[in-house]
């Protein structure tokens, strides 16, 4: 990676060395998955949008790296089933909670990400990504170039849930996930997050109550 690029990393001290762990990051490129391989030196799954996995050879090259489909549409029961076996073998599952690619900027993180995590109930690893958003073509993605930093945060974990989990709470499990990210990245790059910090407390506490 270095031999192109002038590459980062900081916080190795902060992955776990073994047992499950799901891994958040913003996304910036087609080769974040790589970079992400790279930084956490663990064999990674990736939960990756349904729309990629169209057609061979591209679905089979995305199955062989780890990958598999998830429905952003509604509940996808089979994507939750796929994770929590890979986690029952203390495997790593990577999910970039906006959705897609930005253009440099965070954009909001996505609902049902943050649904998946509480099902799994596994540990968070933050990994803020920066200067990715460039490598867009074939070109760049094969012979990346400039200044790639990728920032690792601690470990942590969702808000131990009671009852049924409202949109509201939701959102903010989810909102609690981005921050963390967003900590990660310098002030320009967090979007909709740049206020965000991830030293304040949860204003909900520690636990979460739903009617």
């Amino acid at each position: 990676m270095n031999l192109f690029a002038n590459y980062q990393v900081i916080g190795k001290e902060n992955i776990p060395p073994m047992g499950p762990l799901i891994v958040v990051s913003n996304h910036l490129s087609y080769i974040d998955p790589s970079i992400l391989s790279h930084a956490v030196k663990r064999r990674l799954n990736f939960l990756a949008k349904s729309s990629l996995f169209t057609g061979f050879p591209v679905s089979q090259m995305l199955y062989a790296y780890g990958a598999h489909p998830l429905n952003r549409q509604g509940a996808d029961i089979g994507a939750v089933r796929w994770a929590k076996e890979k986690l029952s073998r203390d495997g790593t599952l990577v999910i970039f909670p906006e959705g897609t690619r930005s253009n440099g900027k965070m954009i909001r993180g996505k609902q049902g990400v943050a649904r998946i995590i509480q099902m799994t109930g596994s540990p968070i690893l933050p990994v803020g990504i920066t200067g990715t958003q460039n490598l867009q073509s074939l070109l760049r993605v094969v012979n990346p170039t400039g200044d790639i930093k990728v920032n690792i945060g601690s470990p942590f974990s969702l808000p131990s849930i009671e009852g049924k989990i409202s949109t509201d709470v939701m959102q903010t499990m989810t909102d609690m996930i981005m921050a963390r990210i967003a900590s990660l990245i310098p002030n320009e790059y967090r979007g909709v997050y740049k206020t965000s910090d991830s030293n304040s407390q949860n204003p909900l506490g520690n636990k979460i109550c739903v009617e």
